[in-house]
């Protein structure tokens, strides 16, 4: 799998995806997603959209962000600066249930990384969404009991990495 910079041509796909039940269901309202999309090169320019790839194939999307840019207030007592968040989803039926999510995910996270302000991810998946809260824990995030939410440290990680 790789994820590839999301281009023009790929609105269509991603709206069409944003409409399948098991993606709909989590991604509400469509609109505000796809004007997210649609204003990336202004409005949201802090947000840098994916497509997932299997040879060749788009079978999701995923984004990530700088927490602070959001708008949100979902973090708890962890602290904004520093902290990025993301995005994802399985796009293509075909590809649910075989380990792709966390594959995405844990190339998102490489992706993350690569910011020199990034010091951790911070995700919150509704608490109904089961299979994004084990794709988290399959990719490494830790879940935060006191802030409901998943952390991935990324100081941590490159310590880790390092030894």
């Amino acid at each position: 799998m790789n994820l590839r910079r999301f281009e023009d041509r790929d609105i269509a796909l991603v709206k069409k995806w944003l409409q399948e039940s098991y993606v709909a269901r989590w991604f509400t309202p469509q609109d505000a997603w796809m004007e997210e999309i649609m204003l990336r090169h202004t409005k949201y320019s802090f947000i840098t959209h994916f497509i997932a790839e299997i040879d060749g194939q788009p079978i999701g999307f995923c984004q990530y962000y700088d927490y602070s840019q959001g708008e949100e207030d979902w973090n708890g007592s962890i602290p904004c600066e520093g902290s990025y968040s993301i995005d994802y989803f399985i796009g293509n039926p075909v590809y649910l249930g075989h380990g792709h999510g966390t594959t995405m995910v844990k190339l998102l996270v490489e992706k993350v990384m690569n910011c020199t302000e990034a010091k951790r991810i911070i995700v919150q998946p509704e608490s109904e969404n089961n299979v994004s809260r084990k794709t988290l824990l399959a990719a490494g995030f830790v879940y935060n009991e006191s802030d409901d939410l998943y952390l991935y440290d990324l100081r941590k990680q490159a310590i880790d990495n390092r030894k």
